[in-house]
């Protein structure tokens, strides 16, 4: 007999035992205890939130909006009594308009870019809008779709400005100025809408024609201009450098003529002085003034001649050389005697004297 291949024997089961019955206050009690539980896990999930750093909470109360919270654990009453929408309020925000940037990947997008303007030009403008939520409650209730509103209020308000300008303005020097009004619109538009969005700025990536041949002829258009504005700075440079040294040189003739004016003029009243002297001197007595005068212009126009004096009055011609005694006065004292030793010129000494004596009453005259 195999043991080890025998079945045990199997339970045979009592028609007659019937299961436990539960009792209607047992079951009651965990019907209770679990819809407690279930009541107190959902108030307790739904009561509490938590606001991080750069975010504001609202709290709306039966659908109404009713305060704001910041950052940190709150209680609030479980839904549907109260909910609350958590928005980056404290965050700066921002939105491309013509392109779409994921990562380091940038996706064109040629409906918002393309716009026309004042000339009928076709240009593409791209540009960040940097924004930030300053009123929850208008945010949360007056638009909704926050981003797609002012995605299309950004691309509405700079359409309107470079649709009122020309393409050479809006592409080179009118940059600056575009983005300066299409910011301004946009900020009109958030008030007027009463949108809760504060615009921090509004800057153009790019302005500039389509592709192609277009692009190429503007940039053949925009490279002349900038040679031109350089040619134009250097005319201006050499303006600058040359009209101060042309008025300094001006000031320089100027001051040397008056100069020369006022020396032209002293000199003149010096000469006027100096003949008013003379003339005064001349009317006192006019034949001594008259002979001083040629003695004077002589001795200017024969500076070389030699003197005679002579003595006409007697029939011996009486001679006194001056020149040479002028010449023999640094001889010295030897040539003096001599010439008093000499028995020739005794007798003619008193008529040297009187031709002296002449030749003085003639100067003195």
């Amino acid at each position: 007999m195999d043991f080890n291949n025998q079945e045990p024997p199997r339970a045979v089961p009592n028609p007659e035992r019937k299961p436990p019955e539960l009792k209607p206050g047992v079951v009651r009690n965990w019907l209770v205890a679990i819809v407690g539980v279930v009541i107190l896990f959902y108030v307790g999930s739904t009561s509490f939130y938590t606001v991080q750093e750069q975010e504001r909470a609202a709290i709306l109360t039966f659908g109404k909006y009713t305060h704001e919270t910041t950052s940190g654990l709150h209680f609030k009453w479980p839904y549907p009594i109260q909910e609350v929408r958590v928005v980056q309020a404290e965050l700066t925000q921002k939105i491309t308009i013509g392109y779409r940037q994921n990562g380091n990947t940038v996706t064109p997008v040629d409906d918002e870019a393309m716009m026309i303007t004042g000339d009928e030009n076709i240009v593409s403008a791209d540009a960040v809008v940097t924004f930030k939520i300053s009123n929850i409650r208008n945010y949360l209730h007056n638009i909704s779709d926050p981003e797609q509103f002012l995605r299309n209020a950004a691309s509405a308000s700079i359409r309107s400005v470079i649709g009122s300008q020309k393409l050479d303005y809006a592409i080179t020097d009118g940059k600056t100025a575009i983005q300066d009004m299409a910011r301004e619109r946009l900020i009109e538009l958030q008030s007027r809408y009463e949108t809760g969005i504060q615009i921090i700025d509004l800057k153009f990536q790019d302005i500039e024609p389509p592709g192609g041949e277009v692009e190429e002829a503007f940039r053949a258009v925009t490279n002349a201009r900038e040679e031109k504005n350089t040619k134009v700075n250097n005319a201006r440079k050499y303006e600058n450098e040359r009209i101060p040294n042309a008025r300094g040189e001006a000031q320089a003739m100027l001051e040397q003529a008056e100069a020369e004016k006022k020396s032209r003029i002293l000199n003149a009243e010096g000469d006027v002085a100096k003949f008013n002297a003379i003339y005064s001197e001349y009317a006192k007595n006019p034949s001594v003034t008259e002979s001083r005068l040629i003695l004077e212009t002589l001795e200017k126009i024969l500076p070389d001649a030699k003197i005679f004096i002579t003595n006409s009055g007697s029939n011996t011609v009486n001679y006194l050389p001056l020149n040479e005694l002028l010449g023999n006065r640094s001889s010295g004292a030897t040539a003096t005697q001599q010439q008093a030793q000499t028995p020739v010129q005794t007798p003619q000494a008193p008529q040297a004297t009187e031709s002296q004596q002449e030749a003085q009453g003639g100067n003195g005259q």
